[in-house]
């Protein structure tokens, strides 16, 4: 991942040298720790000079941008580990319960309407996209509780309901989008180009939050693998576990599609690489799952943003088109597997 994030950082329609990368980040880090370490100081290479858009570029432009991929990349990734565990099922995603619609919803009310509200540097569409997300959620639990109890089958048949309702409601937004079609179609193509560094600060805490949540029970999301019963007589309460993953894999995709829009794929077929390479055990398959959902967003998003540059492609359809023929190619090897 770090080798992903190097190249991702000197990539682009100005490129940079690696070593004008290293230096600038460097004299960032030493002068944020100058007020902890008196007389801290980095001396430049005399054959190095570095320019203020040099600066500008790294620092204000490139490296956030490429430290929300590796946020995203990674909450969806541990979103989709999380539902595929939960519902048992290798074709679950993270936005398997509707927590795209529901944010999809928020972010085209805020757009269409032009609200203007602001919170910790997010603006009206990241806000709204956020609590559309976790609403739908909140819906979806509510309608399929039946009394302490929430079935597996009827919360995906809820949120897959509730999906097509909120989906019914952002088609008839667009319609009467007028002029802003466009900006309410490019965000639910998914997208980093606005990222700034108080989305890294607001996002942080609940990846951080959500991922703890669900690894600290990875044994148990083992064990509920097998059923829900023999989860049951190995002294797991199962109900209890599955509001924690429930909620920690919410928090997880409404941060994400807060700030990029629907990135689609990456939570779906990257489990399934991880699978291949190091085993089912949620142990390891969770933070493999998180490094690999990071690198592969971005690639994808160095891609969009360089392949017909200065142009930026949303970074969605990257993942759709790379991501749709290799899932194809990891069912197709799966069935030669079973047959041999």
């Amino acid at each position: 991942m770090l080798v992903s994030l190097a190249y991702a950082l000197g990539l682009g329609s100005v490129s940079l040298d690696k070593r004008e990368i290293f230096y600038i980040i460097l004299e960032k880090i030493t002068g944020l720790l100058s007020w902890l370490i008196p007389n801290l100081t980095i001396a430049l290479p005399a054959d190095l000079t570095i320019s203020d858009t040099s600066r500008e570029i790294i620092l204000n432009i490139r490296l956030p941008r490429v430290l929300l991929a590796a946020l995203v990349g990674a909450s969806l990734s541990v979103a989709g580990v999380t539902m595929q565990g939960l519902f048992r099922n290798p074709l679950a995603d993270p936005y398997i319960i509707g927590v795209s619609s529901g944010a999809a919803l928020g972010a085209t009310t805020a757009i269409v309407f032009g609200l203007t509200l602001g919170f910790a540097g997010f603006g009206a569409v990241p806000l709204m996209a956020f609590a559309g997300g976790l609403s739908t959620i909140a819906v979806v639990y509510y309608i399929s509780r039946q009394g302490n109890i929430v079935p597996v089958m009827t919360l995906l048949l809820a949120g897959i309901a509730i999906g097509a309702f909120l989906s019914a409601f952002v088609s008839l937004l667009i319609f009467f989008s007028g002029e802003r079609m466009h900006q309410v179609v490019f965000w639910m193509m998914g997208g980093l180009g606005g990222a700034r560094w108080s989305y890294l600060r607001v996002m942080l805490p609940y990846v951080i939050l959500g991922y703890g949540c669900i690894h600290y029970f990875a044994r148990e999301l083992n064990a509920m693998l097998l059923g829900e019963d023999t989860a049951h007589y190995l002294g797991i309460d199962a109900e209890k576990l599955k509001k924690i993953f429930l909620v920690a894999a919410s928090l997880l995709v409404s941060a994400a599609v807060s700030t990029s829009g629907i990135i689609g794929f990456i939570g779906l077929v990257v489990p399934h690489i991880v699978r291949l390479l190091a085993g089912p055990d949620h142990r390891f398959l969770l933070p493999a799952s998180a490094l690999t959902g990071a690198i592969l967003l971005i690639g994808a998003d160095t891609l969009a943003r360089t392949i017909i540059a200065p142009t930026e492609l949303p970074v969605g359809i990257i993942t759709a088109l790379l991501g749709a023929p290799f899932f194809l190619y990891l069912l197709r090897q799966r069935k030669k597997l079973r047959y041999f």
